[in-house]
């Protein structure tokens, strides 16, 4: 059972706070640079139990009044189609996504910013389809000699070629579809057209991780870089930091090496630079909510192994290589864990040596773990869901909660009508299938009624399995991991 460890309700109010104090500081007006995830954020929430997925974007609805977004995206990551790799659509389709998304919850979206900007076809493609769907878009353009040419960047010639973005709240939200996309140098060209219009305005920057008042090694920190290993991000302590204040601060390398150019860009502006230390420019208030530290380290090692099977996995599908899979191999043996501090890992493979076919384990909130078998009539990973909400209603084990009169023709429909080969039902299907059970049974019904207390279990499976049902445990809220290994030793796999 994971213990809460995180106080959500104190951060939401912290970081609020913290955000009002550097807009003020600056005169009124703030460009906050937003990495990570606005919207669930469920790394957060799985290394800092108690934490909401959905906490950044309460804090920032306190403030909606004298806030605005601005999403920024690369022509050139328009014009190669990259990809989110957790949703599974491209940069430009996210920048849409984002755009509902703001609006739907009552913030205001003052325009998209495409960086970058040389007449990438796709890209004048994107931002004709903005233009028709009555969205703001401003074109910012490669400086040359960026981003070390300081001279060159704080000129006419450089940001001042770049559109300026009209703002009219003190607090401007720069936030993006992903990494890469040009937030903090979107931000340094506003800050220099406001400085020559006359504007005060500042620049802050706001990721929730590396937590910068935690040790370099603390277990969330080391998640972090576990997310990060295809990134080659690494924990560091802020030399700048530590030369300024005497004191100790973590911040990530990126960051680090960036500093001493945004220390003269703002010398260049301005005259001077506020900022001592690239810790200096954040306003990351989560590590004061921590209240439980043993909590939170438990949760961290946990998403640490997690991430360490999302690699091997990744891998075999062709996307990681070695090098990421002996970095995670390393973060684990840094806070002292391998895979048997995952218990549903061994619990799975016993089953799959028992039964000699695939097979899952899930971990209930209250530890007690149930397993589930390949069958002829479904996978191991819908048996294991079903066993789990007997196990939670207190069914006995040998009650069917899906009868063959129900079954059969679901499988007969797979088989004959729609081509596929496989006939066993998936988890979607098995839901499905219960869900019209639970009409007319009752037993079937407080199986149902369940569902809800399988979010934060923990699951794994002995092979890898479909995306139909991996995206069912993303939904029902279930951290799943699999061994890397193909169910078939077919070339395709869906």
């Amino acid at each position: 059972m994971t213990n809460i460890g995180f106080d959500n309700n104190k951060y939401i109010e912290l970081q609020s706070g913290k955000i009002l104090e550097r807009i003020s500081s600056f005169g009124g007006k703030l460009y906050l640079e937003f990495g990570g995830k606005l919207f669930d954020d469920f790394h957060a929430a799985r290394v800092l139990p108690g934490f909401c997925p959905d906490s950044k974007i309460k804090m920032l609805l306190n403030m909606k009044d004298d806030a605005e977004m601005i999403i920024v995206v690369s022509a050139t990551s328009i014009e190669q189609n990259k990809m989110r790799g957790d949703l599974g659509i491209t940069y430009d389709m996210d920048t849409l996504r984002l755009i509902d998304a703001f609006t739907e919850i009552g913030m205001y979206v003052g325009g998209v910013v495409i960086t970058q900007y040389s007449n990438q076809p796709a890209a004048d493609t994107f931002i004709k389809r903005l233009e028709n769907l009555g969205v703001k878009v401003y074109k910012h353009y490669p400086i040359d000699g960026y981003p070390t040419n300081v001279r060159k960047i704080v000129s006419d010639s450089g940001y001042g070629k770049n559109d300026y973005i009209e703002t009219t709240k003190p607090l401007v939200v720069v936030t993006a579809p992903g990494p890469g996309s040009g937030k903090m140098a979107t931000c340094m060209s506003q800050l220099y057209h406001d400085h020559k219009r006359g504007i005060k305005a500042g620049y802050a920057k706001f990721e929730t991780f590396p937590i910068w008042n935690l040790p370099l090694t603390h277990p969330v920190n080391m998640a972090y870089e576990a997310a990060t290993v295809d990134l080659s991000d690494v924990n560091m302590i802020d030399p700048f930091h530590l030369e300024a204040t005497g004191t100790t601060a973590v911040n990530y390398n990126r960051d680090i090496e960036i500093f001493p150019v945004l220390q003269a860009i703002f010398k260049q502006i301005y005259g001077e630079c506020t900022y001592k230390s690239p810790t200096d420019m954040g306003v990351n208030m989560a590590g004061y909510c921590i209240f439980d530290d043993k909590a939170v380290c438990d949760a961290s090692k946990m998403e640490i192994v997690r991430r360490y099977y999302d690699t091997l996995c990744r891998k075999r599908n062709g996307v990681a290589d070695a090098e990421e899979v002996y970095k995670s191999e390393l973060i684990m043996s840094k806070v002292g864990v391998d895979v048997s501090f995952r218990r549903v890992v061994k619990a799975a493979l016993d089953k799959a040596e028992l039964t000699g076919e695939p097979a899952a384990a899930i971990e209930l909130g209250d530890g007690t773990i149930v397993t589930g078998k390949t069958s002829k009539l479904m996978g191991a990973s819908a048996a294991a869901l079903l066993n789990a909400l007997k196990s939670l209603g207190g069914i006995d084990e040998s009650i069917l909660l899906l009868p063959a009169v129900l079954m059969e023709p679901l499988q007969k429909l797979k088989v004959e009508n729609l081509g596929n080969n496989n006939p066993r039902l998936h988890s979607d299907e098995v839901l499905i299938a219960l869900a019209i059970s639970a009409t007319t049974n009752p037993v079937a019904a407080m199986a149902m009624e369940q569902l809800p207390k399988l979010k934060g279990c923990q699951a794994h499976i002995s092979v890898m399995i479909s995306n139909v049902d991996k995206t069912i445990y993303k939904k029902l809220g279930i951290d799943l991991t699999s061994e890397p290994i193909y169910a078939t030793k077919k070339l395709y796999h869906k």
